[in-house]
C-alpha cells in the first residue's frame, strides 16, 4: 500500500526577534519563521523554484535529486540533503 507522501521545499527562518509568526504554504513549499526580511526571501526563493519547475513541465515529485540542486543552485538555495 503506497502512503500519500509528496516532496516539498521546507523554508525555515530562525532570525525573528519581532515575535510575529510568518508560515507561508504554497505549491511545493512550506515557510516557517524568519524576520520579516528573511521570510521574504523564503518566499521569492520558493516561487523561483516553481518557475524553474513550471518551465521544465514537471513538479517537484518528478525531479531526481540532480535536478533538484541544479535548480536550487540557479536560484541560490543551498539544499541540506541529508547526507
Amino acid at each position: 500500500m503506497k502512503k500519500n507522501c509528496r516532496n516539498v521545499l521546507l523554508g525555515v527562518g530562525l532570525d525573528c526577534r519581532d515575535r510575529h509568526t510568518r508560515i507561508t504554504k504554497g505549491k511545493n513549499f512550506y515557510l516557517y519563521g524568519g524576520s520579516s526580511r528573511t521570510h521574504k526571501i523564503l518566499q521569492e526563493k520558493a516561487l523561483k523554484f516553481n518557475e524553474h519547475l513550471d518551465k521544465k513541465g514537471k513538479t517537484i515529485d518528478d525531479i531526481c535529486k540532480k535536478e533538484f540542486c541544479e535548480i536550487a543552485d540557479k536560484i541560490g538555495l543551498r539544499p541540506l540533503t541529508g547526507e
